[in-house]
């Protein structure tokens, strides 16, 4: 009887990347921790960690993001071209972009309104009586002006702002930098202008872009080994730079959002996971790895092509997944509503203010414009959050609540961001299957075998 040297769940392990990006963040969990005692006993040791963790961000978590980026601009423009030429007309994209729309603005006026309720209901920020003479002002000052010059724009002139951000300059600098927007609409406009060349042609055209998109994949899926070394470099500073004590009174809050975000998911995106014929838990299941991966790089990013590669597998058609992903990573951050409703109530709390019934509902309107008004900006959940509340004024023109108060929530912002990133993934995926269903481009029977076996699907 022969006998084998490694046991089945030990080559599971060695080959999963789950098990890697779980080391990697509890070493960068365990490492940070040290690093982040720094400050209260600087010894040898602990300062040795303290620098280690700090910069082994810049050698492991910033050239996996950039390396990302750099693959995902060609991954979308190559996926939205291929999807969009096997589509019957343009008509067809046409009224699938309309429902992604439809569907986008009203499940995120819905996470709006959680953001709100939880507030209200758990009080994060009660009894903390914070007041705004005691904060630093020069912290938020940029995301103050840029919040105070977004709200200064009219709704026409920031929707205006929004598309002309979405133009490329040229045609290289979106896929340099990764502007998502900007690679959706060169691929869009390339696709509308293969529809009316001939079939022959088009058919070539569609062989090429396919053998490049699936280079591109192979590429990535190497890259994606590397994330167990980012996740370890993400959390390590993460920890060791902010620490656990900057966490301090804020944790009511952190717990807020992330019950907030949790119900949003489970309760309201699973019931219309439910009208769609969907089992929420199990497309948790399907997608648990790249929610993990999300979560420990607090980044969207590092999951948006092997996600689309995974759905595109699964029966979800490429034209739904191409243009319905990208797109939700732009204008459909449900969570980021969450963050944005939830801190406004918050802030008022925490600073012992009123907000009217009429000031909270003005605040969801608010809210429903200038969310989407900072696409792409770095810092943008500030910026909005700093303009929102630079909008909210009582009848003489003065602030509610004032735009300096944000910077109570700064040193917390990185652990929020967590929350935000795993949250807009999961709101993203479950827009892209329920849109797909609705507009009847998926494989539905294909769709739930994957779910009751994920492992077939894995991508990397």
């Amino acid at each position: 009887m022969k006998r084998h040297r490694h046991s089945p769940i030990h080559h599971k392990f060695l080959k999963s990347l789950v098990f890697w990006v779980l080391l990697g963040l509890v070493l960068g969990v365990l490492f940070g921790t040290i690093g982040s005692l720094h400050h209260s006993y600087p010894n040898a040791v602990v300062t040795f960690f303290y620098h280690l963790c700090i910069e082994s961000k810049s050698y492991t978590f910033d050239p996996f993001i950039k390396g990302l980026k750099l693959l995902m601009g060609p991954i979308i423009f190559l996926t939205i071209i291929t999807g969009i030429i096997r589509l019957e007309d343009l008509k067809t994209l046409g009224g699938l972009g309309l429902k992604t729309l439809i569907y986008f603005e009203v499940v995120s006026t819905f996470a709006l309104v959680i953001g709100v309720v939880f507030g209200e209901l758990l009080k994060p920020g009660h009894g903390m009586h914070l007041d705004v003479a005691s904060l630093d002002a020069q912290s938020v000052e940029g995301y103050i002006a840029q919040g105070a010059s977004n709200q200064a724009q009219s709704v026409g002139e920031e929707i205006y702002h929004i598309l002309l951000s979405a133009i490329p300059h040229d045609p290289i600098t979106p896929f340099v930098e990764g502007k998502t927007l900007q690679v959706l609409v060169m691929a869009l406009a390339v696709a509308i202008l293969l529809s009316f060349a001939a079939p022959s042609f088009k058919e070539k055209c569609l062989k090429y872009f396919e053998s490049m998109q699936e280079t591109f994949f192979k590429v990535l899926t190497i890259l994606i080994w590397y994330s167990p070394l980012a996740t370890f470099g993400a959390m390590a500073y993460l920890i060791a730079h902010f620490g656990f004590s900057s966490i301090g009174g804020m944790i009511m809050l952190l717990l807020t959002m992330a019950l907030a975000i949790l119900v949003f998911i489970f309760v309201v995106l699973g019931v219309i996971c439910k009208i769609g014929g969907i089992n929420i838990f199990k497309l948790m299941r399907f997608i648990y790895a790249e929610v993990l991966v999300v979560f420990a790089t607090s980044s969207s990013e590092t999951a948006l092509a092997p996600l689309m590669r995974k759905l595109e597998r699964a029966g979800v058609q490429k034209a739904s997944v191409g243009l319905i992903m990208p797109t939700g990573y732009s204008f459909n951050l449900d969570a980021t509503n969450i963050y944005l409703s939830l801190a406004v109530i918050f802030l008022s709390q925490a600073f012992d203010i009123h907000i009217s019934f009429i000031q909270t509902l003005t605040l969801i309107l608010i809210l429903m414009i200038s969310s989407k008004g900072a696409v792409g900006v770095t810092g943008s959940g500030f910026i909005v959050l700093a303009g929102t509340l630079a909008a909210l004024t009582t009848a003489d023109g003065s602030q509610i609540i004032p735009a300096v108060s944000v910077a109570a929530i700064l040193g917390i912002d990185k652990f929020l961001s967590e929350m935000r990133a795993v949250g807009n993934l999961c709101g993203n995926v479950i827009a892209c299957v329920m849109v797909s269903i609705w507009d009847k481009r998926i494989d539905k029977e294909r769709f739930l075998y994957a779910l009751d076996h994920p492992e077939e699907f894995k991508v990397v």
